[in-house]
């Protein structure tokens, strides 16, 4: 980013709305210029970053309509918060580990101890990375299963885990509602429930962003309510995780757990990380064992007597799946170029971009288009309590909508009941790609209000 470009950007005190008027009428445009998505791309210093994944064509997608679309042209890729984009160097990291087993290091399993990443020790190529993307100690971390496999051992799936000790989840589950009329739930209301119910909770246990509706929860002041109050606060940071910046360890979070496919990149069913604090180490040992959480100095020894390490390790079941390793090393070197303040910035930016467009366009009030179909964005508004997703509601079936998208090479997901998840994401989206939505909004809405559908 130049000089100029980067003190306009980092000036505070103003609503975004308010900083993206600003920015635009100091270029002498609007923020509806199909220019000023060019600016913004000129001075954004994270833009390189979409060079080192592999972006789609529109060739590439199942369900686009080619005589709509330039085939050759990029695809409109909003859905990292469901499965980030591939780095460009997965193939190579999982190449080399390939031709490690295929060759000599097969015979007598040398693999497991040598090359640049021993097959025992891959998972340990990714825990500082982890570690510092969540505010955590590496010691904290360990890298082990899929995300609910996870939540299990840290005492989740919540349904079945209470029916397994013999509960009604029906009785011993509280889900927190949203206010009548509203989307999300208010910090207020889940401070007060936990202050006022603390002394009969045992676990509070909330996701750090919530996947239907975008919300990015208060982590600090939850955690230090629930706390305060005797309760264990754990967090699903499914879709926090390389989204919004996170401080696990100094906010005193008592066990959180993740999985590395959405903002991390590391491919479908990528491995899961999970984060215990250090001071329950001593509280809380594993209450399922396997032979991979025996320190490693003498896990050989077999000596059916368990040895735990005194870190988040001692909750490891099995030997890490090397294969799963290397897209997670791919994905991290790329974070390791830059910081979550940086992607945190332009993200605020590029999301209000979005929500910008969106309201202007598309709102209930809106009388550019004079078009009787609308969207409601039901995100929260402040860019506090979001991290990259807006989720928007639509007065059309929402499925048809989606459906016109996909002819015009947006991809996005959509969740039931009725909403579809649009989520521009940092570390490789542009604003010229949430300008290319727009446009193919308007049209989707044009093709829906004539009848017609093609």
């Amino acid at each position: 980013m130049n000089h100029v470009g980067k003190a306009m950007l980092e000036q505070k005190d103003e609503t975004m709305k308010a900083k993206l008027e600003r920015i635009a009428q100091q270029q002498n445009l609007k923020v509806t210029d199909a220019e000023f998505a060019e600016f913004l791309d000129s001075v954004d210093e994270l833009s390189h970053f979409r060079k080192m994944f592999k972006y789609p064509k529109m060739s590439d997608l199942p369900k686009v309509d080619l005589n709509l679309v330039d085939a050759e042209s990029d695809a409109i890729y909003l859905c990292g918060n469901s499965l980030g984009l591939q780095p460009k160097d997965v193939q190579e990291y999982i190449s080399e580990e390939l031709d490690k087993w295929a060759k000599m290091y097969a015979r007598g399993v040398h693999g497991h101890t040598n090359g640049k990443m021993p097959w025992a020790k891959c998972d340990e190529f990714v825990l500082d990375t982890n570690a510092a993307l969540v505010g955590a100690k590496k010691c904290e971390i360990a890298v082990m299963n899929s995300l609910t496999i996870n939540l299990h051992l840290l005492m989740y799936a919540v349904h079945s885990q209470v029916r397994f000790h013999g509960f009604d989840p029906e009785e011993c589950v509280v889900v927190l509602q949203p206010r009548q009329n509203e989307h999300c739930l208010r910090t207020e209301d889940i401070l007060d429930y936990i202050s006022q119910n603390g002394q009969s909770i045992a676990l509070v246990l909330f996701s750090g962003v919530q996947y239907y509706t975008g919300q990015y929860f208060d982590i600090p002041s939850i955690t230090a309510c629930g706390k305060a109050q005797g309760c264990i606060v754990g967090w699903d940071l499914a879709h926090a995780a390389g989204n919004v910046p996170l401080n696990l360890h100094e906010w005193k979070v008592d066990f959180a757990a993740w999985c590395s496919y959405k903002y991390l990149n590391s491919g479908c069913g990528g491995l899961s990380i999970v984060f215990i604090h250090e001071n329950n180490f001593d509280s809380y040992p594993p209450a399922l064992w396997g032979w991979w959480g025996h320190e490693a100095e003498s896990r050989m020894e077999m000596t059916n007597e368990m040895k735990f390490p005194h870190d988040c390790s001692a909750y490891r079941i099995s030997h890490p799946p090397a294969l799963l390793v290397c897209p997670m090393i791919a994905s991290l070197k790329i974070y390791e170029k830059t910081s979550m303040q940086m992607l945190r910035q332009k993200s605020k930016l590029l999301t209000a971009y979005l929500e910008y467009l969106v309201n202007y366009y598309f709102g209930k009030m809106s009388t550019v288009l004079k078009n009787p179909i609308y969207c409601e964005v039901i995100t929260p508004q402040d860019p506090e309590q979001r991290g990259c997703q807006l989720s928007l509601k639509f007065s059309a079936n929402f499925s048809d909508v989606y459906d016109q998208l996909q002819k015009r090479g947006v991809v996005c997901d959509m969740r039931f009941p009725d909403v579809l998840r649009i989520t521009p994401v940092h570390i490789y989206n542009s604003f010229n790609d949430v300008r290319r939505f727009t446009e193919s909004l308007i049209d989707s809405f044009k093709q829906l209000s004539s009848g017609e559908q093609q």
